[in-house]
């Protein structure tokens, strides 16, 4: 069994991810769905550490086996990218591998909110895409960072873990920095972008504290400030910033988000009627009402002000399930599968 083999199979089949794992066959997921690619043995321990072990260098390898654990990426020729890790469970190597498009999509090919283009004209504030794994946060942001690149003459800075998609220079010069390859540290990465005159920042991910305080320093001192986070919703990332800080330095942060923050997308992918996934999103805008409830630490009202400001773009996820259903784009079965408030999404299907 040789590697190419299955990353072929991979794209052809129109697959986002493929599974390596000892005692089941190499898995596929086909929007969203797992399966077995037909035809193929389990993977033996052996066959899976040489599947692995051909896509990484020596120096990747030895980190691997070191920690256990590695985050990489690589070109498939000129048709995609895969985004791997490969880990250790039940003390035998396995791989996640996603693949990704060369090409970037647009706002309007991924179908997402017509308020994502205001985002491209902004000169600085925080911009957050929140939701789980493996629903399209990473694509959705590469997605706005293009139309900065093809519209506005800017420095854009990446900070990724690895690099995902790949930005040619176009209006704007991109500079794509990569753990490991590029720099050693987050940490290290972030303080050093502002002496590297960056108009806008993507950071691939906030993870931890010094990530988070970096980032809001950044949009504080006037750049525009894009990452993602693993939260399901606009009000509970807001929590989840302020609660990873110290108790006494959560006024502080408060204070820096309160205004900074511009925006805050939370997306789900859903199976659609049409074959494929759709997205379903929340939209959070910074307006004065917002940036008072962060800043006196009221978020528990958060949702209340979403569901009272449709006219600036805002919505509740519900509201966005209502809408996919009654378009046909989704089953009433998938939509209250993934509602916060079934409740609500009911009375809003119903028209009440």
């Amino acid at each position: 069994m040789e590697i190419e083999k299955l990353l072929e199979i991979t794209f052809n089949k129109g697959a986002s991810d493929l599974h390596l794992i000892t005692k089941v066959p190499p898995m596929l997921r086909i929007h969203g769905v797992l399966s077995p690619i037909t035809g193929l043995e389990p993977l033996s321990k052996e066959v899976a550490e040489q599947l692995i072990f051909s896509l990484v260098s020596e120096e990747q390898k030895e980190i691997l086996l070191v920690n256990k654990e590695l985050d990489f990426s690589f070109a498939f020729g000129d048709r995609g990218r895969f985004r791997v890790n490969a880990y250790y469970q039940k003390g035998e190597l396995a791989a996640a591998l996603r693949l990704i498009s060369m090409e970037v999509p647009t706002i309007d090919e991924l179908n997402l909110p017509d308020i994502c283009h205001a985002f491209t004209k902004l000169k600085q504030g925080f911009i957050l895409v929140v939701g789980p794994t493996g629903h399209g946060k990473s694509t959705t942001l590469a997605s706005i960072i293009e139309e900065i690149n093809l519209n506005r003459s800017e420095h854009i800075i990446t900070i990724e873990d690895p690099i995902e998609y790949v930005f040619k220079h176009q209006k704007s010069i991109v500079s794509q920095r990569e753990l490991r390859d590029d720099t050693h540290s987050w940490s290290i990465a972030l303080r050093s972008c502002l002496r590297e005159d960056p108009n806008v920042v993507m950071i691939g991910e906030m993870r931890d504290l010094e990530t988070m305080g970096m980032a809001l320093t950044i949009a504080e001192t006037g750049h525009l400030v894009f990452s993602t986070l693993h939260t399901n919703s606009a009000a509970q990332s807001i929590d989840r910033i302020i609660d990873v800080f110290p108790e006494h330095q959560q006024e502080q942060v408060r204070m820096q988000l309160s205004a900074t923050l511009e925006a805050i997308v939370s997306q789900r992918l859903l199976p659609s009627l049409e074959g494929g996934r759709i997205p379903a999103t929340e939209v959070l805008v910074a307006t004065p009402a917002i940036r008072t409830v962060i800043r006196e630490g009221k978020t528990h009202m958060i949702d209340n002000i979403i569901q009272t400001s449709v006219e600036v773009g805002m919505k509740v996820l519900e509201m966005d399930l209502s809408r996919l259903v009654k378009e046909g784009k989704i089953s009433l079965d998938v939509a209250r599968n993934y509602a916060f408030r079934p409740e609500e999404l009911m009375k809003s299907v119903k028209g009440r």
